[in-house]
């Protein structure tokens, strides 16, 4: 059976890409969605992340 990537970020996801603390990811998170003016509610994809913070979307990727 093959499995999918996924496409929805997590904290910790963000926790060990950037080196800071689980609180501080879930910030950069929230901030992300309110730019992007989803709410709390609603899930954040990788790429809208990466686009909110001008990062490289395969470069993001591949570290994980």
């Amino acid at each position: 059976m093959k499995f999918k990537k996924r496409v929805i970020i997590y904290p910790k996801d963000v926790q060990l890409l950037t080196g800071r603390s689980y609180r501080q990811s879930l910030r950069l998170m929230n901030k992300a969605k309110a730019i992007l003016g989803k709410t709390k509610d609603e899930l954040l994809g990788f790429k809208e992340f990466c686009e909110c913070y001008k990062i490289s979307l395969k470069e993001f990727k591949d570290e994980l």
